[in-house]
């Protein structure tokens, strides 16, 4: 696949949790764009590449689990080695929790920041110094409006989801003057695997429908719709935007 005017240089593209929901859709719209990616996935990476794969793109699948140091690394050389060094990386990978706050046990507490920040974390650091060797990098990542504003019974997540907001603001600033821009989107309600399995705990009230007709669009957001918004962060001509929280929640205000 030649390179789209998104990039004047072919770019490899790393996308975390890229198996399933809003990862899939970004790795699915960065192939698109003309990236070579890498899926980065706990259990679902092959497929996800072998589907981007059959559309035409090229990709391939790590089985990595973020909160192990070492799978990370070892799945960045990897990348390094099939694909060409990544500039581009977005979080995605995610793990979500529905606990009243004196219930968060220390483990429930640990796992949830381990997945959501200390991974993000951990893939950056991995990741950067192969764009600072290039000059050039784009990173994004996926936070949650929860993370703005605070979400019953998930008090963990939501601390972890605001972290992520914090770490990138803190990021734009190091790496800016290496030619590095980092943002994120924390998106809304979205119609992922994830906000379905909250539904059917009971954690959403009368379901998804009735939560996007009390959003401004009248609907809850589709995956695409972040990464629409993901893939134009990632272009050339986007150099200027960075440690912006970019939301995309169908005019969610609280």
């Amino acid at each position: 696949m030649n390179p789209s005017p998104a990039w004047t240089q072919p770019a490899t593209a790393i996308v975390t949790g890229g198996g399933s929901g809003i990862g899939l859709a970004v790795a699915q719209r960065l192939s698109t764009e003309g990236a070579a990616v890498a899926v980065f996935d706990i259990d679902a990476a092959v497929a996800a590449a072998e589907k981007i794969g059959a559309d035409g793109g090229r990709a391939t699948g790590c089985l990595v689990d973020v909160t192990d140091r070492a799978q990370i690394d070892a799945a960045v050389s990897k990348v390094c080695e099939t694909l060409g060094p990544p500039t581009i990386l977005v979080n995605s990978a995610g793990l979500d929790g529905f606990e009243r706050f004196l219930d968060i046990s220390a483990e429930s507490w640990a796992r949830i920041l381990a997945v959501n920040l200390t991974g993000t974390f951990d893939c950056c650091q991995a990741v950067v110094p192969h764009m600072i060797d290039a000059g050039w990098g784009r990173i994004v990542n996926i936070s949650s409006s929860s993370g703005q504003t605070g979400s019953s019974r998930m008090a963990h997540y939501s601390a972890a989801k605001a972290g992520v907001i914090g770490f990138t603001k803190a990021l734009a600033h190091e790496l800016g003057p290496r030619g590095i821009t980092v943002n994120t989107i924390p998106p809304g309600s979205i119609d992922t695997p994830m906000l379905r399995r909250t539904e059917q705990r009971g954690f959403l009230g009368a379901g998804i429908a009735a939560l996007g007709a009390t959003l401004p669009v009248r609907r809850v957001g589709q995956p695409e719709d972040i990464a629409t918004a993901c893939a134009f962060l990632t272009r050339e001509d986007a150099g200027y935007i960075t440690g912006q929280v970019i939301g995309v929640n169908g005019g969610r205000i609280r």
